[in-house]
């Protein structure tokens, strides 16, 4: 007797796959906080993450008011819309948190990501490497007899895309910066 092909949660018939069809969709949201640039804050904005079991998908963090010694996290996570309504409340409670967008919900938003891949190879993967780079509009900004190292800018899925590419081609080692947001339009 042969032994059944089945792969788990292959199927949306598979006991793996237990979700409540009348369940409200999980949603991917970009959350802008706006928060005090001292020790300890990023650490209590994770906190309330981690503490209640949600996830990020995506985390970025700079100081963009060097005065007021303010920092903007952008942070990238998925629930469904009544996680989401909870989170930006909790968040919006935390005391050196000044604000708290929501650029998914807000309206249309521009997101961009930074990436650096380290590709290895030699003769025509190399030349395939570098034509590439070049339709994806990525900038070689190291070079060696063996690698290059590009950097690329652009949305999340043209990373992706750009990863799926190079990997065949030698991809040895890849960073991101991960996603960086802002609302479109003058308000």
């Amino acid at each position: 007797m042969s032994s059944l092909q089945i792969k788990k949660g292959a199927s949306r018939h598979s006991a793996y796959d237990l979700r409540d069809p009348n369940a409200q969709p999980v949603e991917r949201h970009t959350l802008a906080v706006i928060v005090d640039n001292e020790a300890g804050v990023l650490a209590r904005v994770i906190g309330l993450f981690s503490g209640r079991g949600y996830n990020i998908d995506s985390l970025t963090v700079a100081e963009v008011d060097h005065a007021g010694h303010r920092s903007r996290i952008t942070i990238v996570t998925t629930g469904t819309p009544a996680v989401i309504d909870q989170i930006h409340a909790q968040l919006e409670r935390m005391v050196p948190v000044y604000a708290v967008h929501d650029l998914t919900a807000e309206g249309p938003a521009v997101e961009r990501e930074l990436a650096l891949f380290k590709v290895g190879g030699q003769g025509e993967k190399r030349v395939e490497a570098l034509r590439l780079a070049d339709i994806f509009r990525a900038n070689v900004v190291d070079s060696t007899l063996d690698s290059f190292v590009f950097e690329i800018t652009g949305t999340a899925q043209k990373v992706d895309a750009f990863a799926d590419l190079m990997r065949p081609l030698g991809l040895i080692e890849m960073a991101r910066t991960g996603v960086a947001a802002l609302a479109r339009g003058a308000a």
